[in-house]
């Protein structure tokens, strides 16, 4: 019998040894052999034109009130210290206010009028408002959940339910990555100054029951980017590549007898991780921007702020990476609401604008798409059993913001009603929003799916997604 089963295991290695040896020794005299291949997706011709070859989608996880940021509520104004109407209410799920008197809370900050667009935003976001001739804002979002994590779940997967892809995996399965040396799904944190501000689980950029390859790769904000990025004292990069080299011969031998995709996924991560190596350190090292973008972003090299991880999402971008998704964490206010959002807002103000402002002056906007969103929004109703005033989670209105690759600019899309309670005209959902991103990116979202569990799984869901159409150049 030929089989590996069949054989000694001093006879196996015995016949493997001049192969691993000749791959090591290859390895050494030229380490391109190691590079990573650029991840590859499984679709081909796309039915849509490729308005966005990659996306950056910025997360403000805790959920930031619209209400004193993106929608304008003058009636809200009036009425507030007086008992929200029963009529916006009455039967409605509430998350921390049940029992509670609910009494309506005006805006805490004043609106002005921004951009050619007469675009209305808040005082607090005077740098976003620089821009808003280059956003669309859409006032209309809604969502499922009420709580942060199944929250976050159904933002980042479509599905409340832990398991199921996210949209960074959906799109590099898809897509695959441009980069060689670097993950095609990147994932990075900062966080604000204040209160502790919720976990946010690993699983939010997991790849589900889409082959491991796909998942998001953390990198850190501060310290070291990778832990163990760094070779051990007394490792040489080509005695790790040689390493490297033999156990992945002895990984391709094992994936040629044993039909499993995760010895592909294996190969290909080892491969990753030996390219990281000496791809990240040059990635994070942003002194060489020069002191003028330093000043745009408003971040000093190291300092793990939202606007070095901006800094970085563009360096990620220029290098060919697929997804690339910040958190910014702290924007939870049940209470301390007019003190502490003033602080988050200002951490991400300037940082955004940048972004926008730096993508396109490198003619790189056009294909860029930047997606900025909380989990959920906040509820007209003032909440004050947490300390002073805050706001409660809300999922019947959120605003939310896109930018580049084929969105329409200097465009409000949708409204609530009066007092900020729920989207009325131009209602749209999280489904919605996955199907529009997939089409940007040239995807039919009917299309795009993964047989499990017998059925065919969508990031867009099965409830009848539609692509947001009128937010389209």
């Amino acid at each position: 019998m030929n089989s590996i089963s069949s054989q000694t295991r001093r006879a196996f290695l015995g016949r493997t040894t001049q192969g691993l040896g000749a791959v090591a020794l290859a390895s050494l005299m030229n380490p391109e052999l190691l590079r990573a291949a650029a991840i590859r997706g499984t679709l081909g011709k796309l039915p849509f034109p490729q308005k966005a070859k990659r996306v950056i989608w910025l997360t403000m996880a805790g959920g930031p009130s619209q209400l004193e940021l993106f929608d304008h509520k003058p009636k809200l104004a009036e009425m507030d210290g007086r008992p929200m109407p029963e009529s916006f209410t009455k039967g409605q799920q509430l998350a921390q206010l049940q029992g509670q008197k609910l009494v309506c809370k005006g805006p805490m900050f004043r609106f002005q009028k921004y951009g050619e667009c007469q675009m209305e935003l808040s005082e607090l976001l005077p740098h976003i408002g620089s821009v808003a001739d280059d956003i669309c804002l859409v006032r209309s979002m809604t969502t499922d959940a009420i709580n942060h994590d199944p929250a976050h779940m159904f933002m980042n997967t479509g599905s409340q339910i832990a398991g199921r892809p996210s949209m960074g995996s959906w799109i590099t399965y898809g897509l695959g990555s441009e980069a060689d040396d670097l993950p095609g799904f990147v994932v990075m944190m900062s966080t604000g100054k204040g209160r502790n501000p919720q976990p946010i689980a690993a699983r939010q950029w997991s790849s589900g029951f889409l082959p491991s390859k796909f998942q998001g790769v953390q990198l850190r904000s501060q310290g070291d980017p990778v832990l163990y990025l760094t070779s051990p004292n007394g490792v040489t990069r080509e005695q790790q590549g040689a390493d490297v080299a033999a156990i992945n011969a002895l990984n391709k031998q094992h994936a040629a007898i044993c039909d499993d995709p995760e010895i592909a996924t294996r190969i290909a991560q080892y491969e990753m991780a030996f390219q990281m190596q000496a791809s990240v350190p040059e990635l994070v090292d942003i002194r060489g921007e020069g002191a003028k973008t330093l000043e745009l972003y408003g971040c000093t090299p190291g300092d793990g702020s939202f606007a070095s991880n901006c800094l970085l999402a563009r360096r990620l971008a220029e290098r060919g990476t697929r997804f690339i998704q910040l958190y910014h964490r702290d924007w939870d206010h049940h209470s301390l609401l007019r003190e502490e959002l003033p602080l988050r807002a200002g951490e991400v103000d300037r940082a955004c604008m940048a972004l926008i402002t730096d993508l396109k002056r490198r003619g790189m906007l056009d294909d860029t798409l930047i997606v900025f969103s909380g989990e959920f929004g906040r509820t007209p109703m003032a909440q004050g059993n947490k300390g002073p005033v805050g706001r409660d989670h809300h999922n019947k209105a959120m605003s939310m913001w896109l930018a580049g690759a084929g969105i329409q600019r200097g465009v409000t899309f949708g409204s609530t009603d009066d007092l900020g309670y729920a989207a009325q005209e131009n209602i749209t959902t999280v489904h919605d929003l996955h199907a529009t991103m997939l089409h940007q990116l040239g995807i039919n979202h009917d299309a795009f799916s993964f047989k499990f569990q017998g059925l065919d799984a969508r990031l867009s869901g099965v409830e009848g997604a539609k692509v947001i159409k009128k937010i389209l150049a």
